[in-house]
């Protein structure tokens, strides 16, 4: 009697199964890759605008200290800029409270903060120094 040759039926739906968890592996990993290929554009795009603000502020209009705030790419980053006085902690606590700042250039901490979206992740934020100018004194 001759032996007939060939998967059984059980043989396939097992090839199946594994190749059905294989695919479903694959397409995993290459979902978590494009999200995380998205997140990297996002926070470069921040970083690009970022840096333009940053390097125009001051430039454009005269330093001051206060708040300002605005949107990029029809409002998909969102800005927040802080400037204020630079307090060094460690020559703060050295100087009396009642002393009068040196004259001359003083020293203004800008601190930007970008978002894209509500999460902590979707949040960058950068702190920079930079000289207030200085105010002409009044004639004696």
């Amino acid at each position: 009697m001759k032996r007939q040759r060939g998967y059984s039926l059980l043989e396939v739906i097992v090839a199946f199964a594994l190749l059905a968890l294989a695919l479903t592996l694959l397409l995993g990993s290459l979902s978590g890759a494009a999200r995380q290929v998205n997140d990297a554009d996002l926070r470069s795009r921040a970083t690009l605008h970022a840096q333009s603000l940053l390097a125009a502020t001051g430039i454009e209009a005269p330093l001051q200290v206060g708040h300002a705030q605005g949107d990029w790419e029809d409002g998909r980053f969102r800005w927040d800029l802080q400037v204020e006085p630079y307090l060094d902690a460690r020559t703060a606590a050295l100087q009396p409270a009642a002393a009068t700042p040196a004259p001359g250039p003083t020293l203004a901490e800008l601190t930007l903060q970008v978002r894209w979206g509500e999460g902590e992740r979707e949040r960058l934020q950068w702190r920079s120094l930079r000289l207030l100018p200085t105010t002409p004194e009044a004639p004696r």
